[in-house]
């Protein structure tokens, strides 16, 4: 199995837990830090599907070696596949959305649970909230990139279907 096939089934794992966890885990739990969990198990679909398009891009050698951490692989996909494949920049700019809160609640000092939302405070105490609809919303753009990603690694996959 080549690596663009493995992230692409990394990446609808990823998908499917954060979807379990907001339609059945969080549902019975009530519990906003969940919601964390959510998003960061989409952030990891998210980042996963663009590791398969470059991957695959690069077995064709359509595109230049990259190093293998999230920076490198977030400019090359914008510099060289989201003009290529007429990639809607909503996408891009929802991975680093993502991307953005993960890391500021990573370096937050306070987080607290108010009214079914999760509140992240920074240490100048300005606050991003993260609400169920908010994480609904991200899953459904995150399956869109999702199907996305699969029909454009899908085009080749006949050269790698062992009979």
């Amino acid at each position: 199995m080549e690596k663009f096939q493995e992230l692409k089934e990394r990446a609808n794992k990823r998908l499917s837990i954060a979807d379990h966890i907001l339609t059945q885990t969080y549902p019975l739990v009530k519990d906003p830090r969940l919601l964390l969990s959510v998003m960061e198990n989409i952030f990891l679909a998210l980042s996963n599907s663009m590791g398969a398009i470059l991957y695959h891009e690069r077995l064709f050698k359509k595109i230049p070696p990259f190093q293998d951490n999230f920076d490198s692989k977030f400019n090359m996909f914008r510099a060289k596949i989201v003009d290529r494949y007429k990639i809607d920049r909503k996408h891009v700019e929802l991975i680093s959305e993502i991307k953005s809160i993960i890391i500021q609640h990573r370096k937050s000092p306070i987080e607290f649970s108010r009214k079914d939302k999760l509140v992240i405070c920074n240490e100048d105490y300005k606050m991003k909230t993260i609400s169920i609809e908010l994480i609904k919303e991200y899953l459904l753009k995150s399956k869109q990139f999702i199907e996305l990603s699969r029909k454009i690694t899908s085009k080749n996959e006949h050269l790698f279907n062992k009979e």
